[in-house]
């Protein structure tokens, strides 16, 4: 499809997708969500493409929802539409791993959306929050859930109930970035990151994101025992063969993904 709000770009095994509503500081609105979507459905579908990046720009990954647009819609309006949920579903339930690139504003939905992703690498500039609260709502997109089992109870309760914007550093200290750089590198370290992941067994990483994710759904038992399968279903697979004769021969090997 065309796109208006977003660009779809790949370079070698990474797919990356660069919000661009710079009017709006890359508010989140039905287009861009609908654009975002079909990127990453593309994405999946494409075998080449073995790891994802999503970037704004350096004064804003995302200032949130695009209250305009919300602002006369109705409770009825909102759970017929499912306004954005469809969104969040497909990122966070996408297989591939995504690489988030933050600067600047990343706010309200735009740390919702920064939050489905997989490896957060921010700029020293990044402003983090969850400010629904100062228009009379409060996060929809999974802000109360996966910011509380990122930070814990406390400082989600701090950041949800005033508002208040923490930078990349803070953020970084509580884990909700992976790590901080220098705001002319976000993108390329970020990239470099994807890129690093790419590199691997695309059978196994797809594996491992998913035992991780399933760690914060389920108890420590079941857990294990969910790791544990795909583990041995690993064997099963031509990278695991590859990635064991590459170590022993001292090379590098060449996963085909399979």
């Amino acid at each position: 499809m065309d796109y208006g709000t977003i660009a779809r770009t790949t370079e070698g095994p990474i797919g990356i997708i660069t919000l661009n509503r710079p009017e709006a500081l890359n508010a989140l609105n039905t287009q861009m969500v609908k654009e975002l979507i079909s990127a990453l459905t593309s994405f999946e579908a494409d075998d080449s493409v073995r790891c994802v990046v999503i970037a704004g720009s350096e004064r804003a990954f995302s200032a949130g929802a695009d209250i305009k647009e919300m602002a006369e819609m109705t409770a009825v309006q909102m759970a017929m539409t499912g306004h954005f949920f469809p969104l969040w579903d497909k990122v966070g339930r996408f297989p591939k791993p995504i690489v988030g690139a933050l600067s600047g504003f990343v706010l309200g939905g735009g740390l919702e959306l920064a939050m489905s992703c997989d490896v957060l690498v921010a700029s020293e500039t990044t402003q983090l929050g969850q400010p629904e609260i100062d228009i009379g709502v409060m996060p929809g997109g999974g802000g109360t859930q996966r910011l509380t089992r990122t930070v814990g109870k406390y400082k989600a309760m701090e950041m949800i109930l005033t508002g208040r914007r923490i930078g990349a550093e803070e953020a970084k200290t509580l884990g909700l970035v992976s790590r901080v750089v220098p705001k002319e590198a976000f993108l390329s370290e970020a990239k470099k990151v994807a890129s690093e992941i790419a590199s691997k067994s695309p059978v196994a990483v797809r594996q491992a994101k998913m035992a991780v994710n399933k760690a914060l759904e389920m108890g420590l038992a079941d857990g294990l025992d969910f790791e544990r399968e795909l583990f041995y279903l690993l064997f099963a697979s031509e990278d695991k063969t590859e990635g064991m004769k590459a170590f022993m021969e001292k090379r590098k090997p060449e996963f085909s993904g399979r």
